[in-house]
């Protein structure tokens, strides 16, 4: 296994890696600083785009040309020529400590994205659905902070997080209509070194692989949530992942410059960086595009 600094931008929030398997390229975010980035996988033709407001997740379209994204005051469409955006919905206008957060999209291609309380202690949140005809449904609610949903390889689990809650939740998820059902606590997080919840996503053997953010851990669960594996990250704030490149078969890990709030710890020189992870003998699972 090796791990390397892929691009080292300095992200002041780093977040939401997505691998387009179409055009070979890794999508990221700067949260706070409200960038979209992208990358080739040996992290060339660097690129970027200013959204103008803090920024939750993104996912490109059918389309390639532009991307659905979640945003501070709503979702949006994005033009990647233009720069242009197109406020499709705004959720939760009555709630101005709020902002989206991390999103993904579904086997069939329904963004599936929640909300999240800025000061990190309000229960205020929800899990929401974007339907590829922009209808808006609500998933889940009483959340702090939403983070990490993904699927299981049938498409019929989805897994998501409240970071503060100390652990994953596993839904049946109705793969035509998609609704959930069920929530139980698929793994308990071991929160004892500092570290909590973020980013997630499932390898091609069903595992789920999480960021421990604050303790510096990238955990695999087994599909019975069971840890399988830690890998010890150079830097404490990693807080998302996924895996890309030509064969599936690199993990690409995001990480924070700067902390969101002043309780929570700084860290070392390659704070902010983009990583990438080989060897590991593991194959993601291709992601999908938003269906619209």
């Amino acid at each position: 296994m090796r791990i390397e600094v892929l691009v080292d931008v300095k992200t002041t929030l780093g977040e939401g890696p997505v691998w387009d398997v179409e055009q070979q390229r890794l999508y990221w975010i700067d949260s706070a600083d409200g960038r979209i980035l992208r990358c080739t996988d040996d992290g060339r033709e660097l690129r970027a785009w200013d959204v103008g407001q803090k920024i939750g997740s993104m996912a490109l379209r059918k389309d390639g040309r532009t991307a659905i994204v979640a945003l501070q005051n709503g979702v949006h469409t994005l033009d990647l020529n233009s720069g242009d955006l197109t406020l499709v919905i705004d959720p939760e206008p009555h709630l101005p400590n709020n902002r989206l957060n991390d999103g993904k999209v579904d086997r069939q291609g329904r963004f599936i994205f929640g909300s999240m309380d800025t000061l990190e202690d309000n229960a205020s949140a929800k899990l929401y659905r974007l339907d590829a005809d922009l209808g808006l449904h609500t998933l889940d609610e009483g959340i702090i902070v939403s983070n990490g949903p993904c699927w299981s390889p049938s498409g019929e689990t989805l897994y998501f997080c409240d970071t503060w809650s100390g652990e994953i939740w596993a839904y049946d998820y109705d793969s035509t209509s998609g609704s959930v059902s069920n929530r139980r606590t698929f793994a308990k997080v071991d929160t004892s070194s500092g570290g909590a919840a973020d980013g997630c996503t499932v390898d091609a053997e069903g595992c789920l692989w999480q960021a421990l953010v604050y303790a510096g851990q990238l955990v695999r669960y087994t599909p019975d949530g069971h840890v399988d594996r830690i890998i010890q990250m150079p830097v404490k704030k990693v807080t998302s992942l996924t895996f890309g490149g030509p064969n599936l078969d690199t993990l690409f890990v995001t990480s924070m410059a700067k902390p969101p709030l002043p309780r929570f710890p700084g860290d070392g020189q390659q704070r902010g960086a983009l990583f990438a992870i080989s060897g590991l003998g593991v194959q993601g699972i291709a992601e999908r595009r938003f269906a619209s």
